[in-house]
């Protein structure tokens, strides 16, 4: 009986001294605790992702000369309308991305500010006019590039950071979620599927970078849906594996080279489907076929359904479009579609997207 009260008392003391240690630990290193130094869902500080990834924004300043309506003199006035943006500094060699938008209106001056307070006149390498991106690069040791994530891995609901130039204010951060991705913005840009957030995107952070909580690009900041007071929480960014392509491009030719079918899709409505007796989701139809292009060369016409391109079944204009952009001039492009109640196929030889093509519907 003394045996056992012993262990029970050893063992009531060992309970006691634990509690003692635990409530300590928990009381002066919460951090190695589970659960405790975080908050429910994330952390509780985004701070090392900044610091990791503010480093490689750069602010963009441009100057642009505009001449002033005559005032009765016959002597030319003008005035300078300054602006601001910013960029992403993507590779140790000076190359950086930002908007098209940017350079849009042909500004005289153009300067780049880096995190260290450097400045440089970059080159302008290519513009692209269709994604909103343009890539620059500027001759300066020691810049740090950004880490690339993979944009289409983000999930709505993922936590966002948009960092960039607003109104001049450098180096400012704000915070969101990803809203949706995928955003077809015609009135924007023909080729970028939008990543929409609700971290502020303001005048000046064009070309800024949207990251994840990892301080790696997911996006291009790029726009907002409108600039007034009543619109709050809809800004858009261009993924970062878009960014990718069209950095490889320009590098390589000064510009986008991309496919050109010579056609104009536009989306079938269900009634539509029934009554051509289409049982799934698929097909688009053919408001016009361009004469002389490479779809009317394939005998192509206006009111043809398409089912599949390359064996791909289409739902949309939109996919129609960028299978078509995807494409590298010569490339044979094997179509199904129905005409009269028929179907058939045919094989288009992709020639080169024409520069500012508008081919989207209104």
């Amino acid at each position: 009986m003394a045996n056992f009260k012993s262990a029970f008392v050893f063992i009531l003391q060992s309970i006691v001294v634990g509690l003692a240690v635990a409530f300590l630990v928990v009381l002066v290193r919460p951090d190695l605790m589970p659960g405790i130094a975080e908050e429910p869902g994330g952390p509780a500080s985004y701070a090392d992702a900044v610091s990791l990834s503010a480093p490689s924004v750069a602010n963009i300043y441009t100057k642009r000369l505009v001449q002033e309506s005559d005032d009765g003199t016959n002597r030319p006035r003008f005035r300078v309308d300054t602006a601001f943006a910013s960029a992403v500094i993507i590779d140790k060699d000076g190359y950086l991305v930002t908007n098209f938008h940017v350079f849009q209106d042909e500004p005289t001056e153009i300067r780049v500010q880096f995190s260290d307070g450097r400045i440089a006149e970059p080159e302008i390498v290519g513009l692209d006019a269709e994604t909103d991106l343009a890539l620059l690069k500027v001759n300066l040791p020691g810049l740090q590039p950004i880490r690339f994530a993979e944009s289409d891995k983000l999930r709505i609901g993922d936590v966002v950071l948009a960092i960039g130039n607003p109104y001049g204010l450098s180096t400012s951060v704000t915070q969101g979620i990803v809203s949706a991705t995928g955003r077809n913005l015609y009135q924007l840009v023909t080729f970028a599927n939008f990543i929409q957030t609700d971290a502020a995107i303001n005048a000046g952070n064009s070309g800024g970078a949207l990251i994840n909580t990892l301080g790696e690009l997911v996006g291009i900041n790029a726009a907002v849906l409108a600039q007034d007071t009543g619109t709050e929480g809809i800004g858009f960014a261009i993924p970062v594996d878009l960014v990718r392509g069209v950095v490889e491009q320009i590098k390589l030719n000064g510009r986008v080279i991309r496919g050109y079918l010579g056609l104009l899709p536009d989306d079938l409505t269900d009634a539509e489907r029934f009554a051509l007796g289409i049982e799934n989701s698929t097909g688009i139809m053919l408001m016009e076929v361009y004469e002389g292009g490479p779809a009317a060369a394939a005998g192509l016409r206006e009111g043809d359904i398409i089912l599949e391109i390359n064996g791909e079944p289409v739902y949309s204009q939109r996919q129609a479009l960028l299978i078509s952009a995807s494409t590298a001039p010569g490339d044979e492009v094997d179509i199904l579609a129905i005409r009269d109640d028929l179907r058939f196929t045919t094989t288009v030889t992709a020639g080169e997207r024409p520069q500012g093509l508008v081919d989207t519907p209104d």
